[in-house]
């Protein structure tokens, strides 16, 4: 594998793990798509560091057990600020 490759893909997980982030917001910070962090977390990392690879899929569960909770608080700030209008 490419060394720029491991790079980006060791980079990308350790933003998830230390900031919690989700797949979106680390593509966005770092200008690339969505399922290109998506391909590098869930097959290049698990080939580079398997240990790495637990800890991501460790945050991406606590994501999906949470995102019910976030998805509310979006549809109630967008109402909100349509109240306002």
């Amino acid at each position: 594998m490419e060394k720029r490759l491991v790079e980006r893909t060791l980079k990308e997980a350790n933003i998830i793990i230390k900031q919690k982030k989700t797949l979106r917001q680390v593509a966005k910070e770092l200008n690339v798509g969505k399922s290109t962090i998506h391909k590098d977390m869930h097959l290049r990392l698990k080939r580079i560091d398997n240990n790495l690879y637990e800890e991501v899929q460790n945050v991406f569960k606590d994501h999906i057990k949470t995102r019910h909770l976030r998805g509310g608080e979006s549809t109630k700030k967008k109402y909100k600020k349509n109240k306002i209008k």
